[in-house]
């Protein structure tokens, strides 16, 4: 078992299961939240592409537009804005809500009629979300602890308006904003998002629910399948961002790609916990880059992309870790897509990412 500075997602993460919470009490002063004003991280790479202003892409049925955020860069004023700007409904599930900014737009949203639901992790971030739960509760907001019909609700995801999801690789825990590789996708696709909704009615109510993939949609559990034909499709290269790197499934397709001539470069922070896979890996031909752990730049973002640059480009991000957990029993929620305009931003941030990172050297 391993202590993870970002409590990044598995069940072997922490060495002790969290308290229950309700000991906060205190109810910060309501302000207005700022737009970004979150600096990149010192000593962090830039990305090859700027990540100055996010991708937007029109959709195919031209009625909506999904856009990508690439943190720590851009801060999280697109999701603040969601908040803020929301007319009708805000409903948002996180595995770790640590941001005072956040708490207070959603609370103000529900005093000006916004209807406001919250879904915190109970399983392994209970501690960490009391402060959050007891606030919001404190001021009417229907917030709710996590679904016992799963594991983890690891799931990181804000819908406004029932309009458009912000998919997140990332939790809301304002302490690493500054120095943590993570993304966002703001997905504006009508069945994407009515699907995500569904889930979260079930999850909301601690119900049974059968996720509906919508156009998009990778759902855990279960989503060891996609993510392995997406390895498995790659032609000449994949590039990878993950916290964690245990599933079998996933370091067996990765090792086979490489075995048959694909250029699979694979950029983590590292970790002891991880060796064996690395040794494997390294070993079928993988090229893994990895920071270390007190670097200014921590890889918690869950990312693929399979051959950037090409006509057949593909790319998942999302909430998914490597590991049986976060694949086989969490409420995990990502995206899989085939833009190229947002698909090639995100492989020059990883570029940019593993140019700053050193070659894993088993040390």
């Amino acid at each position: 078992m391993r202590v993870d500075r970002r409590h990044g997602g598995t069940i072997l993460a922490w060495l002790t299961l969290l308290a229950v919470s309700g000991c906060a009490s205190a109810t910060p002063a309501l302000s207005p939240s700022p737009l970004s004003t979150v600096a990149p991280a010192a000593g962090s790479p830039t990305p090859a592409t700027s990540p100055a202003a996010a991708t937007t892409t029109a959709t195919a049925t031209g009625e909506s537009a999904d856009s990508l955020v690439v943190e720590p860069d851009q801060g999280m004023g697109a999701v603040y804005q969601a908040i803020t700007g929301a007319h009708h409904s805000l409903d948002l599930v996180m595995y770790e809500l640590e941001d005072t900014t956040a708490v207070n737009d959603l609370i103000q949203a529900k005093d000006r009629g916004v209807s406001v639901r919250v879904i915190l992790d109970q399983a392994y971030a209970k501690s960490q979300n009391g402060s959050a739960y007891a606030t919001l509760a404190a001021h009417g907001v229907d917030v709710h602890w996590s679904s016992t019909q799963v594991d983890i609700t690891h799931q990181k995801t804000l819908i406004a308006d029932s309009d458009e999801a912000f998919v997140m690789t990332g939790n809301m825990t304002a302490q690493y904003y500054a120095s943590t590789r993570d993304f966002i996708l703001a997905d504006g696709d009508a069945r994407d998002v009515a699907a995500i909704e569904a889930v979260f009615d079930a999850d909301f109510s601690n119900t049974e629910v059968q996720p509906s993939p919508g156009d998009d949609l990778v759902w855990s559990p279960g989503s060891a399948a996609s993510l392995v034909t997406l390895i498995q499709g790659a032609k000449k290269e994949l590039l990878v961002e993950n916290e964690e790197m245990s599933d079998q499934e996933i370091v067996v397709a990765l090792e086979a790609a490489a075995q048959r001539g694909v250029d699979v470069q694979v950029c983590m922070t590292d970790s002891s916990s991880w060796s064996s896979e690395f040794s494997a890996l390294t070993h079928a031909g993988v090229r893994i880059y990895t920071y270390s752990s007190d670097a200014a730049l921590y890889i918690h973002a869950k990312a693929i992309v399979a051959d950037p640059g090409t006509g057949s480009i593909r790319w998942f991000l999302g909430s998914e870790n490597f590991s049986s957990t976060s694949l086989d029993r969490n409420r995990e929620l990502g995206v899989e897509l085939d833009d190229a305009s947002m698909g090639n931003r995100l492989a020059s941030v990883i570029d940019a990412d593993i140019a700053g990172a050193g070659p894993w050297s088993g040390a």
